[in-house]
């Protein structure tokens, strides 16, 4: 196999659709209007000469390189910068251009280090190829001055800069600013003393690049470069797969020698990310080979027994005689499973499958219930679907984003670099989040125009208000809601909402956010030719999750942004596939493409194509499952890929539930926090050790595809189908399209979709089926998913959380991501990544602080009525007055500890964004953190003790 470098076109594509015709090299070619001259050579194989340029950016014209002749023209232009006109005829070869470009590259050469064997770009060099291209075979010129002695910045964790290999050609700095949106790179000083500047002239770390990677894939020289390829040479093959860190779902280039990945290159014909990446799916993939996995299955009888290393046929056997055994005991309810959106449809669909027929109920849920349940809930319910309407391209064409309880560029940074992209060509921002989060005032070229700063718990008071200025100040779309909508619910609904109790003035008081304020956005928002809507988990953890998804929709409804570009209620989904996980019947109530249980004719429909006896009763949801393990009366759990024990809310309820059971199975890379209390494992595989496709948060179903051999010798698909079959229920899929052939045969939305169909279009947007056989980038355009064709407009009423300040408890804290870091960190806590975040900190605002005494840097103790934890504190004038705030990235942190068991009214989605506190300064950690550090002390020697004897 070979490398098969991905063409590059020099500049990017034009958008038009008109059409120029001219004559390059005495070859004719059309392209379209606006397309450069290079791109137009380029398109019909001939490549000119380039260093500057790259298809990625825009044009620059500085190398000088790529200068061509035009019949009847002067001189000779550039044709990055040279537009195609009608009748042109282009010359790209002849004896002046060539004694031009060979001058020019020699130029280049004399401050070069002429080090080419052994540098690490050698055979990956574009100046290299360049010197060959113009036929450059000696330097005449012997410079007094160089910057060969130039010194190495290797402050990077993932990559080198090494200035003595720069041509100062720019591309870095156009990709951090074009690409990324960062502007961490300039060009300092002029002429000779012209050099690439992290910020002020500082390392790498100390400046603000992200490390996305842009500046190191713009590169045509050595001069930024993956430490991974200077250790170990350049690639010799690649394969395209899928990032599996967010709901991005970013397309990748794992570029191998042997089984061995070099580095991943985002993929230029990645739909999702175009060729752009970020700091954990460019750099962080290392965990995959990280000393900590484990390799082979172990078993042991009680929690506080050694481990013992077993065969597969041993530890299937075991596990499935123990889930039988309890079942006898206990009852076919007894037991259930946890799906992952970390997993693969097919291995989802399994997981699901495997418990609704071989364990015969409905006991599964997924970590998604304590995400996006209410999405789920809220937009099947007013939409007909429950998922996003619109593609991520859409955001190009929107003119107003509004951004509610969501951080994209931390939580979903290339989407987020995609957006300020739009923001920096015009479109307005507004914010509404407790916190002030890096959009609000990202540079001089994005900034909110509103930024609404309400309180945690108030979303849907906020909603309602400003709906309420839009309906009050007629600002409605009347002819799309009458037209698209159901009539009566949108005429009872604008009744309901112009209710003065839902005025902005009379709202202010609930929200902390001014009236102004509120009228201004609302205004803003509704007036604009296309209004778009982004939201994270600061929607739907919440009490009211779901009645804020509804708020939501009605608000996009009643001004008519659905159903083209630009528009749309977009869910944010933070892993990169609880998209997936949802739509592969992951939910007690729900079978694959979210039909319910209860339905006679669905459950025959699965009954036959499954063989088996299914039950019509919903299963247990998630905290059921931990009160019935605490009632004695659910014992045995099969967990795939997911960390309940660091991730759910009020952990101490899920350590003594997890504890209650007699079988506690998981399946996952690592000895993760719920593994210390499990009594079997199963060692599962990572992404680059399977075959399968992720779900993106803008339905993009994308290929996962093997690029080395599972480590402990199996997919996880396969482990499960082993275990199924112990269990006396038989699957014999051979491959995993086979499984997504079934999905496809039982799942309307998936109809169309197969592997092949994947291959051929690189991905595909569910709905796929005969109505639209390569899939739907915008839903809604015609008609709404409901069964009569009609939005629904439903009734918001704001209800105060339960978790309310008190003296005792006088702060609010609410939590969140951030950008180095990836969900309970099991990943990324494996990388280099911990270098930008190797804690999880307490931000308190400065006056918060000063009132108890606490410094930067303290030692504090966060106490709920739920548990206490202790952090360092960080002072942040992120935060508003009587709201703290941290992340959950450490297990440690114990964030988790202080998190109640409130949850959203229609889909038990925990209540994470708000919690009441105290915070005080203190010397010691916790109670609960030394008695955790202790068993889990205790696990790691157990682990190491059953490793030691295998």
């Amino acid at each position: 196999m070979s490398i098969n470098k991905e063409k590059d076109f020099g500049t990017p594509a034009s958008p038009a659709t008109a059409t120029v015709n001219l004559e390059i090299d005495g070859f004719k070619v059309t392209v379209p209007a606006g397309t450069s001259i290079m791109r137009a050579a380029s398109s019909i194989g001939i490549d000119i000469p380039k260093l500057c340029a790259t298809d990625s950016i825009e044009p620059f014209g500085s190398c000088r390189l790529c200068l061509v002749q035009i019949e009847g023209g002067r001189g000779m232009p550039a044709s990055c910068t040279t537009p195609v006109a009608e009748g042109q005829k282009v010359i790209t070869q002849n004896p002046r251009l060539a004694e031009v470009r060979r001058g020019v590259m020699e130029l280049y050469i004399s401050d070069h280090p002429l080090d080419c064997l052994t540098c690490s770009a050698n055979g990956d060099c574009e100046l290299q190829d360049m010197a060959g291209a113009v036929g450059l075979r000696e330097v005449r010129y012997n410079p007094v001055e160089t910057h060969l002695n130039a010194l190495k910045d290797t402050s990077n964790p993932y990559f080198t800069f090494d200035p003595s290999k720069c041509i100062v050609c720019s591309r870095c700095v156009r990709a951090c600013e074009e690409t990324q949106g960062t502007f961490a790179l300039t060009i300092d000083g002029r002429g000779f003393d012209s050099k690439v500047s992290p910020g002020q002239n500082q390392p790498f770390m100390e400046s603000e690049c992200v490390s996305c990677g842009a500046c190191v894939q713009a590169c045509p020289t050595a001069t930024l470069m993956e430490k991974a390829v200077i250790d170990n040479g350049q690639p010799e093959h690649a394969i395209i797969t899928t990032c599996a860190y967010c709901g991005v779902g970013c397309s990748f280039r794992a570029e191998m020698k042997g089984e061995q990945v070099i580095r991943m290159v985002p993929n230029k014909d990645g739909k999702a990310n175009h060729g752009h990446s970020c700091v954990k799916g460019r750099f962080a993939f290392g965990y995959a080979t990280h000393k900590d996995r484990i390799t082979k299955p172990m078993v042991r009888a009680s929690i506080k027994d050694a481990w013992r290393e077993v065969s597969w046929e041993e530890a299937i056997a075991y596990a499935a005689s123990e889930l039988k055994r309890i079942q006898a005991k206990y009852g076919k309810d007894s037991i259930g499973g946890i799906t992952s959106s970390r997993c693969t449809n097919e291995e989802t669909y399994l997981v699901q499958k495997l418990i609704r027929a071989g364990f015969g109920n409905n006991n599964v849920d997924t970590c998604a219930r304590v995400c996006h349940s209410p999405t789920g809930y809220g937009l099947k319910q007013t939409f007909g679907e429950s998922s996003g309407t619109q593609d991520f391209d859409s955001v190009m064409k929107a003119d107003v984003i509004m951004v509610i309880g969501a951080n994209p560029t931390d939580g979903h940074p290339v989407f987020g670099s995609a957006m300020k992209k739009r923001l920096r060509q015009g479109a307005k921002l507004i914010v509404i989040d407790p916190r002030e989060i890096d959009l609000v005032r990202n540079s001089p070229h994005v900034q909110a125009s509103h930024h609404l700063k309400l309180r945690p718990s108030t979303n849907v008071a906020l909603i309602n208000a400003l709906a309420h200025v839009v309906v009050t100040e007629n600002l409605t779309k009347d002819d799309f809601a009458i037209s698209r909508c159901d009539v009566a619910s949108y005429n009872k609904w604008k009744t309901f909402i112009s209710d003065p109790r839902h005025a902005p003035e009379a709202t202010a008081s609930i929200t902390g956010v001014p009236a102004a304020e509120v009228r201004a956005a609302a205004r803003l928002y509704a007036q604009a030719n296309n209004g778009a809507i982004y939201y994270g988990l600061g929607v739907t953890e919440h009490s009211q999750g779901s009645t804020m998804v509804i708020g939501i929709a009605n608000l996009a409804m009643a001004t008519g942004n659905l159903g083209r570009e630009g528009v749309g209620v977009n869910p944010l989904r933070g892993q990169n596939n609880v998209q997936g996980s949802c739509d592969m019947g992951s939910f007690p109530h729900e079978y694959p493409g979210y039909r319910h249980v209860a339905n006679p004719e669905t459950n025959q429909l699965f009954e036959k194509a499954w063989n088996a006896e299914l039950s019509l009763e919903p299963g247990l949801r998630i905290p059921n499952m931990f009160d019935s393990a605490m009632d004695k009366t659910f014992l045995g759990l099969y967990v795939e890929g997911e960390d309940i024990a660091q991730s759910d809310p009020d952990i101490q309820h899920v350590h003594a539930a997890l504890r209650s059971m007699e079988c506690v199975i998981v399946q996952d890379l690592f000895l993760n926090e719920t593994a210390k209390f499990a009594h079997v494992f199963f060692p599962g595989a990572s992404f680059l050790e399977k075959t399968g496709t992720f779900t993106n948060a803008e339905r993009r179903i994308s290929p996962v595809r093997r690029v080395m051999t599972p480590l402990a010798g199996y997919e996880d698909w396969e482990i499960t189908q082993l275990l199924s079959n112990a269990m006396g229920y038989p699957m014999n899929y051979s491959h995993p399209s086979e499984i997504m052939a079934e999905i496809a045969s039982l799942t309307p939305t998936f109809a169309g979709v197969s592997y092949a169909k994947i291959d051929e279009l690189g991905s595909i947007q569910w709905p796929c089926n005969d109505d639209a056989p390569a899939g739907t980038p915008i839903m809604h355009v015609e008609e709404f998913m409901r069964d009569n064709g009609k939005g629904l407009f439903m009734l918001t009423d704001y209800v105060a959380t339960q978790e309310r300040i008190t003296p005792m408890f006088p702060l609010i804290l609410t939590t969140g991501r951030i950008l180095s870091q990836y969900n309970v960190g099991a990943q990324t806590r494996r990388t280099e990544n911990n270098q930008w975040h190797s804690e999880d900190r307490l931000e308190i605002h400065p006056h918060d602080a000063q009132d108890r005494g606490i410094n930067d840097g303290d030692w504090v103790g966060i106490k709920s009525r739920a548990g206490e934890t202790v952090l360092r504190a960080l002072i942040s004038g992120r935060v508003q007055p009587g709201v703290v705030y941290t992340t959950f990235h450490f297990p440690e942190s114990g964030a988790n500890v202080i998190t109640t068991d409130n949850s959203d009214w229609a889909t038990n989605c925990p209540e994470y964004k708000v919690t009441a506190v105290q915070v005080t300064k203190v010397t010691h950690t916790s109670k609960w953190q030394e008695s955790y550090q202790d068993f889990s002390e205790t696990q790691l020697d157990l682990l190491a003790q059953g490793m030691s004897h295998g």
